[in-house]
């Protein structure tokens, strides 16, 4: 978002911030800067490093199934970061405040679609959360929109459908609206009940993208005839490049270690048995160990082709998608906990209900 937002939480005992929203103190700028490297390539280099002495033989190995790999998924990654850098040169991205008005239960559907379909990552809509909520957009809109957002985006669509295929690519993205309908309603029924008053901690929103009081700029779906808005889309498509490109390489690069390393037999005796274990299995795997929404995409493909059951596929990426690190730490630091207890349920329910529903489907 191109609108810089303060949130200032305050320090009272039973309010505290949490770590990482400190604000620095005099004399860390430097060592935050020494700090700030990236994860995707310290991770890399780790690999490489404990790949060389483990195995040196598999380096080529591993390169030449990550270069065959990027060269076959290049055509859908383009297209994927130009539809995001398109959303963004538009100024497509700031219709979502007119979603929020209207009746609860349509705001919800609408929120619930929207958040889908939208060209918004984890991370990007935290100022939009925050401003929907300070300025007194129910919670029951709000909670269908942050539980669909982080499972589906054009950039996320055209990537599953090149590598996990359109069925499972459609399946997720109606999961994904199914999860938002059923957040959105649940919560709604929980304020009618007295539940969930005052969901915002104290925070001050000194401006905000989506606020009430903030003109929102026209959008030009004719971006190329505006300098700026052709700057827009060139910067966008660097930036969502060298993000997607980075997480890509290093999830395949990971999936050839899987291939060379982990037998199939390994995969179908535990995820591969349609048992009731399979499905909460999972799920609690996809919660601590999903990376990114891009570098599931990839290796959910290897491990069903080692016979990974395809509903524990479907499992793993709901309940990773909607619990990841930016997610789940946007909620923390914007709501009460007692809401974002009910986020994380939401959440895991209805990771279990879309595996098993999945599962259903395509026997």
């Amino acid at each position: 978002m191109s609108t810089t937002q303060n949130l200032t939480p305050e320090t009272s005992p039973d309010n505290a911030p949490p770590p990482d929203a400190a604000s620095p103190q005099p004399g860390t700028s430097f060592r935050l800067a020494a700090l700030k490297v990236d994860p995707v390539l310290i991770a890399s280099v780790i690999l490489l490093f404990g790949l060389a002495v483990v195995d040196l033989g598999q380096i080529p190995d591993s390169l030449v199934f990550m270069a065959g790999s990027l060269s076959w998924i290049a055509p859908f990654f383009f297209l994927s970061i130009g539809v995001a850098a398109y959303a963004k040169a538009t100024g497509a991205e700031h219709l979502i405040a007119k979603v929020f008005s209207g009746n609860p239960i349509r705001m919800v559907i609408v929120a619930a679609l929207f958040g889908a379909l939208s060209p918004f990552c984890s991370c990007g809509v935290i100022p939009i959360i925050a401003g929907l909520l300070s300025a007194g957009v129910p919670l029951a809109p709000v909670m269908a929109f942050w539980l669909a957002s982080p499972l589906m985006d054009p950039e996320m669509f055209v990537i599953s459908a090149a590598a996990l295929g359109l069925h499972f690519t459609l399946a997720k993205t109606g999961f994904a609206i199914l999860i938002g309908l059923i957040g959105g309603l649940s919560t709604l029924a929980m304020l009618r009940m007295g539940k969930f008053n005052d969901a915002l901690l104290n925070i001050k929103i000194v401006s905000s993208c989506c606020s009430a009081k903030k003109s929102e700029p026209e959008v030009n779906w004719k971006y190329w005839q505006d300098t700026d808005r052709r700057k827009d889309f060139a910067a966008s498509f660097y930036a969502n490049g060298l993000f997607l490109g980075k997480w890509l390489t290093f999830a395949f690069f990971i999936e050839s270690l899987m291939v060379a390393y982990i037998p199939a037999s390994f995969i179908s005796t535990w995820l591969g048995q349609d048992t009731w274990w399979t499905l909460p299995s999972a799920v609690l795997i996809g919660i601590p160990t999903y990376l990114n929404g891009f570098a599931a995409v990839p290796l959910m493909a290897e491990l069903i082709n080692m016979g990974m059951m395809p509903g524990a596929a479907m499992s793993f990426m709901i309940a990773g998608g909607v619990t990841s690190i930016p997610a789940a730490i946007a909620v923390f630091a914007l709501v009460r906990r007692t809401i974002f207890a009910w986020y994380i349920l939401l959440a895991l329910i209805g990771a279990l209900l879309s595996g098993g529903l999945y599962q259903m489907i395509i026997i």
